[in-house]
């Protein structure tokens, strides 16, 4: 059966000689896996796999069938044109890192408004933020643990947790910068030295390893670290 919904592109791995396997979070049927046949052949002229990068916001026509891990896609179309975030290195840069976190953090396959309208509107405010998004991967991060479970609500919480875990964190010393992430909207000038920001998002993805077993290294994380 055929089902309208919109999706949230978070990666695709290729499949086969032709096809790929793309992971989108849906605002139907939340975390789901589709099989894209023929987007990687000489003979496709659409480049229909652009579609499938990074945060590409989607509407869709997708077949649903319970208790199967691959599905089908009837029809894909842009929900979203993007004018910024795939012409402007450091935003596709965030956008990559984020995905690899959801990918490792996102497992439910039931669908979760309130999430899927957060992950829709952070989206919408990266492409539309024109400058003030270098610590927006930051603001994600924390805005997120809050639907997950883990909400960081200051500081003070954040490091009391690393350090009883073993982790030093000297996060008396960030507290101010912290604080203002926490309370800020997205693109909220404040300027933070690049080094103090490596030492906050270290601590972040820490904290986010206490609480998600098997979360692991993040693969782009050294590729962000270039481009800021």
């Amino acid at each position: 059966m055929l089902y309208k919904t919109n999706g949230i592109v978070l990666g695709f791995i290729r499949y086969r000689d032709t096809s790929i396997i793309v992971r989108i979070y849906t605002e139907a049927f939340g975390l789901r896996s589709y099989i894209i046949n023929g987007v990687r052949s000489a003979k496709n002229k659409n480049n229909k796999i652009a579609l499938y990068q990074p945060f590409t916001l989607l509407d869709m026509l997708v077949y649903n069938k319970p208790n199967t891990d691959l599905n089908y896609i009837s029809e894909s179309k842009i929900y979203q044109p993007f004018h910024s975030i795939p012409f402007d290195i450091h935003k596709t840069t965030i956008c990559l890192f984020l995905t690899e976190v959801l990918t490792k953090v996102l497992k439910s396959d039931e669908a979760d408004q309130e999430l899927f309208d957060f992950l829709m509107n952070s989206i919408l405010s990266l492409e539309n933020l024109p400058q003030g998004f270098e610590n927006f991967h930051l603001q994600f991060l924390i805005r997120l643990s809050g639907f997950l479970g883990f909400y960081m609500v200051e500081a003070s919480e954040i490091g009391e947790q690393l350090q009883r875990a073993g982790y030093l964190f000297d996060y008396e010393s960030y507290t101010l910068q912290m604080n203002n992430l926490i309370s800020a909207d997205y693109g909220a000038v404040q300027h933070i030295p690049n080094k103090i920001r490596s030492e906050i998002l270290n601590a972040l993805l820490k904290f986010y390893q206490l609480h998600f077993e098997g979360f692991g290294e993040i693969k782009s994380l050294n590729i962000l670290r270039e481009i800021y």
